[in-house]
């Protein structure tokens, strides 16, 4: 593969007769592009677009209440992957508002980056029952469907809140306005799911497209391969990440994943019900359900589906509708020592990468 300054090169000498917006749906290549400044460098006739690839900012906020009252009524050893533990949630003004928060009250609330160390907590505490709070996307959500394969503790039981990437993207296009010329498709995603998940994007919407790693070359080559199908008036479906994104994925991931869980319709934060977007555990794995063994909490009154905080834009700058600093409250009343919303908590969150990025004012009016 060419480096960086050759593939900008290439950029900078196609012949594009108009401004061009590119939706990079992950949040990972969000942080890659700002983190190293690409934005600056592009032409001015090709706009970056953050799109919905952070799953704690579309994370449902009655699954983070759940949580909550697990950790603080039920007693239970909570473990959850760390960016899970800031998100708040709307509740009166003095009450426990996040998972940390929860901490601080006095409930056992565990950050864990893996299942691994869920099934390790589990083990060492065998007299005490322990919810794995399990938010994530494909690529996230395959090491879980591999545990519960693989057969859990009995004192261990799993909270899923788990999306599919892709329908998000299939409900932009769907509505008409989906905001964005060309896609820069999730890398991680396609390593386990396989890049030809994409392939809707160019046979039914008639969009360039291209699957992309995580390092500036790579995306580079992405933002050229659209651009130049831009420029050629051709469309098709590109793999920029080649060394990792094989044609088929991962097809054990795959297999475990459809063993293990059904596709439902699913909530997303702020947004609504995306249908067939989200992941269940199937009903032989019952036993490990946390939404089973604890109804008491799937409070009706919290499911106001995926309401946001007051003046909060978070589901906006998900869906690509808004830049992060075009938000409201956007380096106000919101910032990472004092989120408002979920996209400025999470290191895959549009808000918080560009805030860590240098961003630290709202844009004008």
């Amino acid at each position: 593969m060419a480096g960086a300054q050759a593939w900008l090169e290439k950029i900078r000498a196609l012949p594009l007769a108009r401004k061009v917006k590119i939706m990079n749906v992950c949040g990972g290549h969000e942080r890659s592009i700002t983190q190293a400044g690409l934005r600056g460098v592009l032409p001015d006739n090709v706009e970056l677009v953050p799109g919905p690839g952070c799953p704690v900012c579309v994370c449902p906020e009655e699954d983070i209440y759940q949580a909550i009252q697990l950790a603080l009524q039920d007693k239970v050893i909570l473990v959850a992957f760390g960016d899970m533990l800031r998100v708040p949630v709307n509740v009166p003004k003095g009450e426990v508002r996040s998972l940390v928060e929860a901490q601080a009250a006095g409930a056992d609330v565990r950050p864990i980056a893996s299942p691994t160390e869920a099934r390790k907590i589990a083990l060492d505490n065998p007299g005490k029952p322990v919810v794995f709070f399990a938010a994530g996307f494909e690529t996230t959500i395959a090491p879980v469907a591999a545990a519960l394969a693989e057969g859990l503790p009995e004192n261990l039981s799993i909270l899923l809140s788990g999306r599919l990437t892709w329908p998000a993207v299939a409900m932009l296009l769907d509505s008409g306005t989906p905001g964005f010329d060309a896609l820069v498709a999730p890398g991680h995603v396609a390593t386990v799911m396989g890049p030809d998940e994409w392939r809707f994007v160019v046979d039914k919407h008639g969009l360039p497209t291209a699957v992309a790693g995580f390092l500036p070359e790579s995306l580079l080559a992405s933002f050229y391969s659209v651009l130049r199908q831009v420029a050629d008036g051709k469309r098709f479906l590109d793999n920029c990440y080649l060394e990792v994104a094989h044609a088929a994925g991962n097809p054990t991931a795959q297999r475990l994943l459809a063993q293990t869980l059904d596709v439902v319709d699913a909530n997303w934060r702020g947004i609504g019900i995306i249908p067939k977007s989200g992941y269940a555990l199937k009903p032989e794995y019952a036993a490990w359900n946390a939404r089973l063994k604890y109804p008491d909490h799937a409070d009706p009154t919290r499911r106001r589906i995926g309401e946001m905080p007051p003046g909060c834009d978070c589901a906006k700058v998900v869906l690509g509708k808004l830049y992060p600093n075009q938000c409201r409250l956007y380096g106000k009343a919101c910032t990472p020592r004092t989120p408002v919303g979920p996209c400025m908590v999470s290191d895959e969150g549009a808000c918080r990468i560009w805030w860590s990025g240098g961003v630290r004012e709202a844009a004008a009016d």
